[in-house]
């Protein structure tokens, strides 16, 4: 019988089964600060070991502050901040005692759990991965099962490596054609959530599929795993191919010698069957695609640059209508507003959506020779690793931020929310590359709007939300 591929995966995977229920194995488990401290104090009192600690890694990333971590003379700085502090503290202590392999805060490999996953190798096609974090989904750019898990179920894998999980429906969306120019990965799926809303992927497995994503780089397709969440999904995949064991080849934890051979011999049959049934399928001409922005405080509020902020009453549902209006009261838009003259005081390009080498090379094409508007308050540069900076550091990215009047950070999870120093002001807007723009998203009454980093960076220099195509 034809089988997608996240059938494949779930067979692969399942130890026993009930029919409602199964027993699955969990390949990978990332850890990170926030969702951690709880779960190994449940292993240390019920005086449990990890089950498989040599499957697990972990990172600092979401309370990490993204200024200077070592002075001149070398000296670790101080955590201002005495929750985070505790957390990262904690984390450190709980990795040492239970013999989880840590990447430390001044490790050159620190980065956003969910670039350094892939970054190290330790994201592989066909794995089951989990961390308790929602954006988990972004590794099925690799073709593995991921998603985000709570913090009960971060103790139970720790333990026992494995999940009690109920089968999701399949998806298929399918997109073909070829984008236009100036349009990227990440205007592609604020597009998707856009066409599908926040709740149209909800019990569902998205498998990203047509020409537009067999094209696109790793580092797209990881943009767009991410995000599949926002599209109310479970996980998203997209099936590995010639580009994944290409990007995965020599990183340090990804098989070696004969063990890569036959992984690359596995990986292979990791795709969907001809004639495999989706529950569900969305189909979307790439042509129709343009630089994209959200008006509101979900997602699916998104609209093409070019467009205006919509009228509340032009939704059908009466629910929807009172959503808008409360969007629109929230973030100080009228309806009928032009996107292009919403005027922005904050840029953040980073996230773990977007602050890979290419995001970076993205927004510093756009900012090379050019300084930011006046206008412009606040505009920070996160790199979403270690590696990922010294890699964009060798290409004079860094001056060409700082030469444009941003500042250049060093790795963490940073403004994409409001857990660390890096936060909007109340009332004020950011053009971010981040994922969410919910209410207090980026800190107390700050107003997010969701952009790709090119579109981030136009928005920098010109004072407001601008057509990257105008550059």
């Amino acid at each position: 019988m034809p089988k997608t591929l996240y059938q494949k995966i779930w067979d692969a995977h399942v130890i026993e089964s009930n029919g409602d229920t199964a027993l699955i194995y969990i390949d990978r488990h990332l850890v990170h600060e926030v969702t951690s401290p709880q779960a190994f104090e449940g292993l240390r009192n019920a005086r449990r070991k990890l089950r498989r600690p040599e499957l697990t890694l972990a990172v600092p990333d979401h309370n990490l502050p993204t200024t200077a971590r070592i002075d001149p003379s070398g000296t670790i700085l101080p955590i201002a901040d005495p929750q985070s502090a505790a957390q990262l503290a904690a984390l450190e202590k709980n990795t040492a005692e239970f013999g989880v392999p840590y990447i430390g805060a001044t490790d050159r490999n620190q980065g956003i759990v969910h670039v350094i996953g892939p970054e190290q190798g330790f994201t592989l096609p066909g794995t089951t991965l989990v961390c308790g974090d929602s954006h988990s989904a972004a590794h099925g750019a690799l073709g593995a099962l991921a998603f985000g898990i709570g913090t009960s179920e971060v103790e139970h894998v720790m333990a026992t490596q494995t999940l009690m999980l109920s089968q999701s429906k399949s998806m298929e969306v399918r997109v073909d054609g070829a984008l236009n120019a100036g349009v990227s990965p990440k205007d592609l799926i604020l597009h998707i959530i856009g066409v599908i809303g926040t709740a149209g992927g909800t019990g569902h497995v998205i498998e990203y599929r047509g020409k537009v994503f067999e094209e696109m780089s790793i580092e797209g397709r990881l943009t767009v795993a991410n995000m599949s969440i926002e599209g109310g999904a479970r996980a998203g995949l997209i099936a590995p191919d010639d580009k994944s064991f290409a990007y995965l080849k020599d990183r340090p934890m990804a098989p070696k010698g004969e063990q890569w051979e036959t992984a690359v011999r596995y990986w292979k049959t990791l795709h969907t069957d001809d004639g495999a049934q989706f529950d569900k399928s969305v189909t979307i001409n790439a042509a129709v695609v343009a630089p994209s922005v959200t008006w509101g405080t979900s997602p699916e509020d998104v609209v093409p640059i070019t467009g205006h902020v919509p009228d509340p009453m032009s939704f059908a549902d009466p629910s929807k209508q009172a959503a808008a209006q409360k969007s629109l009261d929230y973030m100080g838009l009228a309806a009928g507003t032009k996107m292009q003259d919403v005027e922005i005081e904050n840029i953040f390009i980073g996230s773990c959506t977007n602050s890979r080498i290419e995001d970076l090379r993205a927004a510093a094409s756009i900012l090379r020779g050019r300084k930011k508007a006046n206008g412009v308050k606040w505009a920070i540069v996160v790199p979403g690793s270690g590696l990922v900076k010294e890699q964009a550091e060798a290409e004079g990215l860094d001056e060409i931020f700082t030469q444009a009047g941003f500042e250049w950070r060093e790795p963490g999870c940073s403004a994409c929310l409001g857990m660390n120093p890096d936060k909007v002001p109340t009332g004020e807007r950011c053009a971010s590359t981040s994922n969410r723009n919910f209410v207090g998203r980026q800190g107390p009454g700050s107003r997010t709007h969701l952009v790709s980093p090119a579109m981030a960076a136009a928005a920098a220099v010109t004072g407001k939300l601008t057509d990257i195509r105008d550059f």
